[in-house]
């Protein structure tokens, strides 16, 4: 061995028989009748269940009655809490005002575009930088004007998006003449087309490669978009406490997801269990470091809903909410992925004992938790970018830049979600051997008088 290598695992080879347990690891109990079983013995191959690849598994066997019984007793209370905070938690009654005046949304076509002065005469002469706008005709395709054309100017600004003829755009009518090109404003790009075509191609990809848990998975996808858009943005617009509102609908993600995607069994159920503890790690340090920071939660984009809304928003309970559902998709990742290994181990050599399973699947996770967590930094990073850029010319050190509100609170989100994503690796492999040791193996029962003669 290697300096420093563990303890060789004891391996099955060929077919033999399933060692078990010596009689003082496990109790009579625990088992009624054929708990343990053989590697199977006949020669059929046809028998032997398929062996799982990457994040692949076999299928689980049904759990004994007491890994049932204790699952149950733990999940089933915080299943329940979930769906009845969903249900109280819930906006009833009428829709929220908004004061965003944003217009109604028309879409067109750019026809035509020159440039020319902002009250839409042509430019003679040389004319000031900041008086220039491009001038466009667009046929509008919807609206109280459709198949008509309007022109309106748009200042050319270093923020400002370049048109051009043949783009589809769409504009904000405010509700005057509908013929008038002065009461429209053209404020982006149409972009249905493309997103529809990626997310076909997204679609098809996840089907070709996933098939039936591919499907699944897309269905899964809905589903979490669906209590996004649907439970927790109308929630916390209708004033509901942020954080709770995203511990909830991350609960309800979290539970309807995982076993929707991977089945019911005691396989999930520790999946789960080890995503709700590192869930509710994260929530605790999020908690308790935002407030040790001074974290307000109030970034650009918060401070503009703040004054859009027509009740209090509990800022710093936005950015924990945030922090809570950002982490789940990885954590969903991680704890699968370590439970599959401690059953596949199971499954490669039933001799190995709960320690053995617990140290052996820690290896594994070791590698994956360091991938993860370099994954949820980067994505923080990336979305952040702009942020980034902008303070690193802002020239006032990195010491204030690594300081100020809107870095600090992304320093903190990234760090509290990975130290959920490093602690769910030994939660859930523990959860996972203790679980493990105790399910019966996929094959053809043995007789009580086999097992002990083993």
């Amino acid at each position: 061995m290697y300096e420093g290598e563990t303890e060789p695992i004891p391996r099955v080879t060929g077919r033999r028989h399933a060692v078990a347990p010596e009689p003082d690891d496990y109790d009579d109990d625990d088992y009624d009748g054929d708990d343990y079983y053989d590697e199977y013995e006949d020669d059929d191959p046809e028998d032997e269940p398929p062996r799982g690849h990457g994040h692949g598994h076999r299928p689980a066997p049904p759990a004994s009655r007491r890994v049932r019984t204790i699952i149950a007793v733990l999940l089933i209370p915080f299943a329940i809490a979930a769906a009845a905070g969903a249900v109280l938690l819930y906006p009833l009654g009428d829709k929220q005002e908004s004061r965003v005046n944003a217009g109604t949304p028309v879409r067109g076509e750019i026809t035509a575009a020159r440039t020319g002065s902002c009250t839409g005469d042509v430019q003679v002469g040389d004319q000031p930088d900041d008086s220039r706008c491009l001038v466009v005709t667009v046929r509008l395709t919807d609206g109280a004007a459709a198949n008509q054309e309007i022109q309106t100017a748009i200042p050319i600004e270093p923020a400002t998006p370049r048109f051009a003829v043949q783009d589809k755009v769409v504009l904000s009518y405010d509700g005057r003449d509908a013929t008038d090109g002065g009461s429209y404003q053209v404020v982006d790009f149409q972009r249905e087309i493309p997103l529809a075509l990626l997310a076909g191609l997204f679609a098809i990809v996840v089907l070709v490669l996933g098939r039936w848990q591919g499907l699944k998975a897309l269905i899964a996808l809905g589903i979490s978009f669906g209590v996004l858009v649907l439970f927790v943005l109308p929630a916390i617009l209708a004033g509901e406490n942020p954080l709770l509102v995203g511990i909830v609908g991350a609960g309800v993600i979290m539970f309807v997801v995982l076993y929707l995607t991977h089945g019911l069994s005691a396989r999930t159920s520790t999946a789960v269990l080890g995503t709700m503890v590192s869930l509710a790690l994260i929530g605790a340090l999020g908690a308790l470091w935002a407030a040790f920071a001074k974290l307000t939660g109030l970034d650009d984009e918060t401070a503009t809903l703040v004054t859009l809304v027509d009740h209090p928003i509990d800022t710093r309970g936005l950015l924990l909410a945030g922090i809570v559902i950002g982490a789940l998709g990885v954590l969903d990742d991680v704890t699968v992925t370590q439970t599959s290994a401690v059953w596949e181990l199971r499954a490669a050599n039933p001799a190995l004992s709960r320690s053995q399973l617990y140290a052996a699947a820690l290896r594994i996770g070791r590698d994956h938790v360091a991938s993860a967590v370099n994954t949820l930094v980067m994505a923080y990073a990336g979305a952040a970018l702009p942020l980034l850029l902008y303070s690193s010319i802002s020239g006032v050190g990195i010491v204030n830049i690594i300081g100020s509100q809107s870095i600090a609170q992304e320093i903190v989100r990234t760090l509290v979600g990975s130290i959920g994503i490093v602690a769910a690796v030994p939660v859930t492999t523990a959860l996972a051997a203790a679980v493990a040791v105790q399910e019966p193996l996929a094959g053809k029962p043995v007789s009580r008088g086999s097992r002990r003669n083993a």
